[in-house]
């Protein structure tokens, strides 16, 4: 296993007492922070109808994190693809590719993220069905690379700005289905260990098996994406978890994402039909001091077998969050090899 490069998803969540101004801005400054430390890429979200999470709309936010930035490649994490024509996708990006050229990711995914009353007014045509997404990601490709057929309609059609890159395309997954379309596409592809954390190694390794060459992505690219906290302080670490225990608790029972802190959940108690979700739910969670964390981290990247490690870091406090970046960049010395993983994406 080469060096392990790390990388953040970003979901602008609303920490309790702030506001979703506040959670914007914290974003910015994350990835101000990110750029600085030697991160990879810096990945934002899309969801909808949620007051926990202020990431709804990732084509503008990226837009202004990149102009904020200077190393970090920016992109999706992801456009849910469904909830908005492949046209209107490929003409954001575009621009962003005329922005930012060489620093785009568009990352993509099938689910709507939100619910299906929200998904269906925002694309009132979404029949949720693969043939849709099939389809959709052969008309971005057309129009990324100017190469629709002839026809009455397509053949007049063209994504504009027309500039000659085109955005790094992935395609996320949590269930490993959408393997098989980065594989067939020749996209790059990132698993949500955070949603789930069984079958992933798998999925990447059939993606891998599968894999065709295309004109923007000669080698199959994986990466893994996990909910991560790095503390020097234990205490810190176990309110942390206590607060992730409760949150997926929360949300399986029906009730929602909402901001919590350690004081709303320390007095918690649970059924032991509850006790054995968190147990599962802790696999979608990695927490420790840097130490551990390192040692966590090349566990994960090696069962996997990825080089790559996508960190979505939720915390009570602002300063934790950054702390936490601060401390897994100086255990995996990533200012030292910032250079060397600018010229990965530039051969």
């Amino acid at each position: 296993m080469n060096t392990i490069r790390l990388s953040v998803l970003d979901q602008s969540p609303v920490r309790k007492s702030a506001t979703a101004r506040q959670a914007v801005q914290e974003t910015v400054e994350l990835a101000k922070l990110a750029d600085q430390l030697g991160y990879t890429r810096y990945w934002v979200s899309e969801h909808h109808n949620t007051g926990s999470l202020a990431g709804s709309t990732p084509e503008v936010l990226i837009a202004h994190l990149a102009g904020q930035t200077r190393h970090l490649r920016v992109g999706s994490g992801g456009v849910m693809l469904p909830n908005h024509s492949a046209l209107k996708v490929a003409e954001n990006f575009r621009m962003l590719e005329a922005l930012f050229p060489g620093r785009i990711d568009l990352g993509m995914g099938r689910a709507p993220g939100t619910d299906r009353v929200t998904a269906s007014v925002l694309n009132p045509s979404n029949q949720f069905n693969e043939q849709d997404f099939a389809e959709q990601l052969m008309d971005l490709q057309n129009y990324f690379h100017d190469t629709a057929e002839d026809g009455p309609v397509a053949a007049r059609i063209r994504a504009i700005p027309m500039v000659d890159t085109v955005p790094a395309q992935w395609l996320l997954s949590s269930s490993g289905q959408s393997s098989l379309y980065a594989a067939h596409f020749g996209m790059g592809f990132s698993f949500a260990h955070f949603i789930n954390p069984v079958g992933g190694a798998n999925a990447v390794d059939l993606y891998r098996s599968r894999f065709e060459p295309s004109a923007d992505l000669a080698v199959p690219e994986a990466n893994v994406a996990i909910f991560a906290f790095c503390s020097e302080d234990e205490e810190k670490i176990r309110q942390h978890q206590a607060v992730m225990d409760y949150r997926f608790i929360q949300f399986e029972k029906g009730g929602g994402i909402h901001p919590l802190g350690y004081d709303d959940v320390k007095n918690a108690t649970y059924t032991l039909q509850e006790q054995e979700r968190i147990r599962m739910n802790r696999r979608r969670v990695i927490s420790g001091t840097p130490e551990q964390m390192k040692a966590i981290i090349t566990k994960l990247a090696n069962t996997y077998q990825v080089e790559e490690v996508m960190l979505v870091t939720i915390a009570e406090h602002f300063e934790d969050r950054l702390q936490s970046y601060r401390l897994l960049a100086e255990q995996f010395e990533l200012g030292t090899t910032q250079q060397s993983t600018r010229e990965h994406f530039l051969q």
